[in-house]
């Protein structure tokens, strides 16, 4: 499964095509996320969080996504003037992306389908997916848990040191 996560293609916010295998040996945070939701102020944890362990090698992925409660309705363009004009986000953001649903990126359908490590529909927006440095999915976390959650920290600190 991870070797097959690793060749699945996506997109970042310029358009540029991108795997998870462009970021083998890093552990990696996809977390779906949403402009105009009560759980947007995560942007300002998700970047303290990269600027703390982006040197260790980790990495966040920001999937916009308008599948619950038609809450990323903007462009790319004004999402990247969003993130970066009122937190700061310097860490990567992707192209808009369904995460559930019948048009869902193959990218989440392998990661949330049945036969995954951790399988079941994303449930709202800035879901966390945790990716270890061998391309396999080692954890998921829901919305509610914050960026400097311990649970989150301690499972990206173990995945760092292995």
């Amino acid at each position: 499964m991870a070797e097959n996560l690793q060749k699945i293609e996506f997109k970042d916010a310029s358009g540029k095509v991108s795997t998870l295998g462009d970021y083998s040996g890093k552990v990696v945070l996809l977390v779906n996320v949403a402009s105009k939701c009560g759980f947007t102020k995560q942007y300002k944890g998700l970047e303290e969080l990269y600027q703390e362990k982006k040197d260790e090698g980790f990495v966040i992925l920001a999937f916009p996504c308008n599948d619950f409660g038609k809450q990323e309705p903007g462009s790319m363009g004004e999402i990247l003037e969003f993130c970066e004009l009122n937190y700061g986000v310097t860490f990567p953001i992707m192209e808009k992306i369904h995460v559930k649903g019948k048009q869902q990126h193959e990218l989440y359908s392998a990661i949330t389908g049945e036969n995954a490590d951790f399988p079941g529909q994303v449930k709202w927006n800035f879901e966390k997916i945790l990716i270890g440095k061998d391309g396999k999915v080692l954890n998921r976390f829901d919305s509610r848990t914050k960026p400097d959650g311990k649970k989150l920290v301690e499972a990206i600190g173990l995945a760092l040191e292995k």
